[in-house]
């Protein structure tokens, strides 16, 4: 455990396995008049991607029996419910108007549909594992002004287009009639025919290509313009303040050697001043070293997980329409790196001379997943409460605690021992004092509010534009798969995260201020609070989510992923400074 790289290829081992193997339609082949699985997956309204139900939870009519597919882990996370459609698509079978089944809608089904059709809702089918969406319906609002007089339509006739390659499906298409349409604008009973079409066509796009249709549409020319507009616009500005602020810091620092180097060769009883007067202090432990080193080790291995996602990203396995394999990857992954928390967490803090490290172990296990827990407590109670298909089984949350109970915790506890029994010291260059300095009065814009709000605004300058098609994506229906992209921008925000730190960091000891632990941790982290106040902007200028349930999951997952955010990059500024901190007074003769 003390070299947790065979853990770390494990980790990425496994979850390559169990996120790139396909559903078991995926690479089937077909004889003239096979059946091909389709599946109904989810209705919901269009806006809110989180609020989505059971297709069936609508009263659309079966042809039989509805046969649940068994999903696997990510699939439940990701709010995937698959059944038996109605319809059925033989392979190069075309049908013309064939009715699937016939239905009288009551007075209150006729209402249920009316409802869907105003807030938009729409419906995501698989066939042989691609992707169909279509709406429900349509509102009739031409030379109407009054809400009262709008008319609600239900289509009952799609049209499906299935492109193949030899004994292979290619491609899948699905048009709504719009002629053909029940009318739900009254409470009445009626009569509903659901009628399909399904024409077949011959491609000679190859297999190992039918999912580049959906890949493309983020790759568009003017898509690109954009992202790489975004980048050249964050290195630009970063080039231009970290080579400003590098400027200023190495003249200082080369100014500081050379005064601090000519007052040791004179009269040593002359006073220090500025950062080299602190060498007694600066070294000295921080408060609540417990809830920093636990602080640390979350961070350690928030950011071992990122960086083992962007790997698998790139290697292409989150494809499109993957169906929940970076939840799995997630998942699994955060498991089987709980050991880098509990190694990192309490090696550190036997560094800082901490005792308990049984406490220090329980608190760096809890530090992320306690809020993350409690958060999904309450929004599994809020789905639940809305019959959505976001709320999680019974059985899977058994599963989710069991990998808890049996990796996590496990390998924390391991890696906590590991960490105890490393017997690491920390290296300081400096030998503490007894008693700590009394720091001068500070102006406030160097108190910590302040310093942190000029901390986090420049690495999140240069990510908002990517943030944007981040966004989009996880809550909304736009595709994205530039990850090679995603992970020049990934590594700017680590570059300007340290280097701000460490510049903060330098100022603040300059002030003789010696209590730069704690604060290079909030600067560096400081982005991620950043990040949550561009969520308040995102839901109330660029989306159109609306009501309790879509606003909750929005607000809640959102400041589960920023406190992630504020941990891992907290560590990233906390390590620039401590190796900065450890170099420059290095460099000097501290008595």
């Amino acid at each position: 455990m003390k070299n947790p790289s065979t853990i770390l290829v494990l980790a990425v081992l496994i979850t390559f396995c169990v996120t790139h193997v396909r559903s078991d339609a995926s690479d089937h082949r077909y004889n003239d008049g096979d059946a091909v699985p389709l599946y109904a997956n989810k209705v919901g309204p269009f806006h809110n991607p989180s609020e989505t139900y059971r297709y069936f939870d609508l009263p659309f009519c079966s042809a039989g029996d509805v046969k649940e597919k068994r999903e696997a882990l990510g699939e439940v996370l990701n709010g995937d419910r698959l059944v038996s459609a109605p319809y059925k698509l033989e392979f190069r079978k075309e049908k013309d108007t064939e009715v699937a089944c016939r239905r009288k809608l009551t007075k209150e089904e006729v209402a249920q549909f009316r409802t869907a059709v105003k807030k938009d809702y729409y419906f995501q089918m698989y066939y042989d594992d691609l992707p169909i969406w279509g709406f429900l319906g349509k509102v009739d609002k031409e030379g109407k002004t009054d809400p009262s007089e709008y008319k609600y339509f239900l289509y009952k006739h799609i049209q499906f287009e299935v492109m193949y390659n030899k004994d292979r499906v290619i491609e899948i298409g699905a048009k709504m009639d719009p002629h053909s349409v029940v009318d739900l604008t009254e409470d009445k009973d009626v009569d509903a025919d659901f009628m399909y079409t399904v024409k077949w066509r011959e491609t000679n796009i190859p297999f190992e290509n039918r999912m580049d249709k959906y890949s493309q549409s983020s790759s568009l020319p003017h898509h690109l313009e954009i992202h790489w507009f975004s980048i050249i616009n964050s290195c630009v500005t970063v080039l231009l303040l970290t080579g400003f602020l590098a400027t200023i810091l190495m003249r200082v620092l080369k100014n500081d050697f050379m005064k601090y180097a000519q007052d040791e060769e004179a009269a040593d009883d002359q006073e220090e001043t500025g950062w080299k007067y602190i060498h007694g202090d600066v070294f000295r432990f921080p408060k609540h070293k417990s809830l920093f080193a636990a602080a640390h080790g979350s961070g350690t291995q928030l950011f071992t997980l990122t960086i083992f996602i962007f790997m698998l990203a790139l290697v292409g396995v989150f494809y499109p329409y993957n169906r929940g394999a970076l939840f799995t990857a997630l998942v699994v992954i955060y498991a089987l790196t709980s050991g880098i928390a509990g190694y990192t967490a309490t090696s550190f803090y036997c560094q800082l001379e901490g005792t308990n490290w049984v406490r220090n172990l329980l608190l760096t296990g809890c530090l992320f997943c306690g809020p993350l827990f409690l958060t999904f407590c309450f929004l599994n109670t809020v789905a639940i409460a809305y019959s959505a298909t976001a709320a999680l089984p019974f059985g899977t949350i058994v599963v989710i605690v069991l990998i808890w109970t049996l990796v996590t915790s496990p390998l924390l506890v391991l890696g906590g021992i590991a960490g105890k029994n490393s017997k690491a010291e920390f290296q300081a260059p400096c030998r503490t004092t007894k008693y700590p300095r009394e720091i001068p009065p500070l102006p406030w814009y160097r108190t910590t509010i302040p310093q942190m709000a000029m901390a986090g605004f420049l690495p999140f300058s240069a990510i908002y534009i990517e943030l944007y098609y981040i966004f989009a994506s996880v809550w909304g229906h736009r595709i994205y798969t530039i990850y090679s992209i995603l992970f020049i921008v990934f590594i700017i925000l680590l570059i300007v995260t340290a280097f701000i730190t460490v510049a903060l960091t330098y100022f603040q000891l300059a002030a003789e201020d010696h209590e730069w632990w704690w604060r290079s941790f909030l600067c560096g982290g400081s982005t991620g609070l950043f990040i949550y106040g561009y969520c308040l902007y995102y839901y109330y200028a660029r989306s159109d989510m609306s009501g309790f349930m879509q606003t909750s999951f929005f607000f809640g997952y959102m400041a589960c992923i920023c406190y992630g955010f504020f941990l891992m990059l907290g560590t990233v500024g906390f390590r620039a400074a401590l190796l900065f901190v450890r170099h420059i007074y290095k460099s000097i003769k501290c008595e």
